[in-house]
């Protein structure tokens, strides 16, 4: 049961992921470069970095290939959202960056389980 558990997690998780970075990655193929600069790189770079954590490596999390490895930008896009894009909001606002953050954590400790490339 363990690893459905984690199917379902890595699956249900990525797909919620996905419903945030689908519209940013929509606006990078249409070369709508206008998105925050919360680490002072660039709007175009950090909405190119934003579409990697929060749209490809949700992909990769749900078919479960280089799993761990695909958790990592997740992880940090998370952590700017929660602590410097969200700092001075409320916690209900930094509340889902929170819980993403916890969930892709979770995934990054115990792995992809057994239904995954992974695992293949």
């Amino acid at each position: 049961m363990k690893d459905l558990g984690l199917l379902i997690l890595r699956v249900c998780s990525s797909i919620l992921m996905l419903t945030h970075g689908l519209p940013k990655f929509l606006k990078l193929i249409a070369a709508n470069f206008e998105f925050g600069d919360p680490l002072g790189i660039g709007a175009a770079p950090s909405l190119f970095l934003a579409v990697i954590g929060e749209f490809i490596c949700p992909i990769f999390i749900i078919i479960g290939f280089k799993t761990r490895w695909a958790t990592v930008p997740t992880i940090i896009t998370m952590l700017v959202a929660a602590f410097i894009v969200h700092a001075s909001d409320p916690y209900q606002v930094k509340e889902k960056a929170f819980l993403f953050l916890l969930t892709f954590t979770v995934i990054l400790l115990v792995g992809p389980g057994k239904y995954s490339l992974d695992k293949r």
